[in-house]
């Protein structure tokens, strides 16, 4: 049970590393170049993690379905998809570097809905760390402890230019202190430990449905990726830098699983 324990707080550990950069980079907002290449590392070790860590295993869980053992895994893509749309749609939150919110109409801070636009992007890779560590308890043939290690780890290394990304401006944007931006980098994380514990207590009733949940956590990650790192990471002047960020993160996230897995 250590294990698991260790495994779903290794992620949160990335994203207040990450925030804890507020009190070590003198400059007040990360460098434009930089942040394009985090993003885009962000955006491929998703998208690795969705593809070898959720969607194969998904897809070998169903292969008893024959021809249609694709049919969980493409379920679950197509309704986490559409549950990340719907939580954008319904939850306030605002992005760094846009000016208006998104979302129904609140009297929430800025720097409220700027923590709330990371947290939302962090439950489905809580989910994602629940659901495999869940697979695992469930005896899977499909899921190891070092599979499960990997994807946490994975997550984990693209949660650290996350923390920094939101409590570096938090201090130059949001006005506050860097005491504050680092609490509140830090708490844009704690969904994810949360996220993956409640998956686990409901994990005897999740096992029957888990290669669809593995999916749902997949196309949850995925919509995260396409709504909001990838367009992030290629905002203003052109640059190779996220493209080149997003290969760097998709070969490491891939190397990790395959090794580790």
């Amino acid at each position: 049970m250590s294990n698991i324990l260790i495994g779903i707080l290794i992620p949160f550990f990335g994203t207040t590393l990450g925030a804890a950069c507020v009190f070590l980079l003198r400059g007040e907002k990360m460098p434009p170049h930089i942040q394009k290449g985090l993003l885009g590392f962000a955006s491929g070790v998703m998208v690795a993690a969705s593809v070898w860590s959720l969607l194969i295993p998904a897809m070998d869980m169903s292969a008893d379905m024959g021809k249609l053992a694709f049919a969980p895994a493409a379920a679950g893509v197509a309704v986490g998809m559409l549950f990340l749309l719907l939580l954008d749609k319904r939850v306030p939150h605002q992005h760094m570097d846009h000016k208006e919110p998104e979302g129904p109409k609140s009297s929430w801070q800025r720097s409220t809905m700027l923590v709330m636009a990371v947290t939302l992007h962090n439950i489905p890779e809580g989910m994602a760390v629940g659901v495999v560590f869940a697979g695992l308890l469930a005896d899977n043939a499909q899921i190891s402890l070092m599979g499960a290690f990997a994807l946490s780890i994975g997550i984990a290394i693209q949660n650290f230019p996350e923390g920094a990304i939101i409590s570096l401006p938090l201090k130059s944007e949001g006005g506050v202190s860097r005491g504050r931006a680092f609490l509140y980098g830090t708490l844009s994380g704690i969904v994810e430990p949360a996220a993956a514990l409640v998956t686990i207590l409901l994990s005897g009733l999740l096992t029957p449905v888990l290669p669809f949940l593995l999916s749902f956590a997949a196309g949850a990650m995925l919509y995260v990726v396409v709504e909001e790192l990838i367009p992030e990471a290629n905002e203003g002047e052109h640059s190779n830098i996220g493209t080149l960020g997003f290969a760097a993160g998709f070969i490491l996230m891939m190397i990790l699983d395959v090794a580790l897995g």
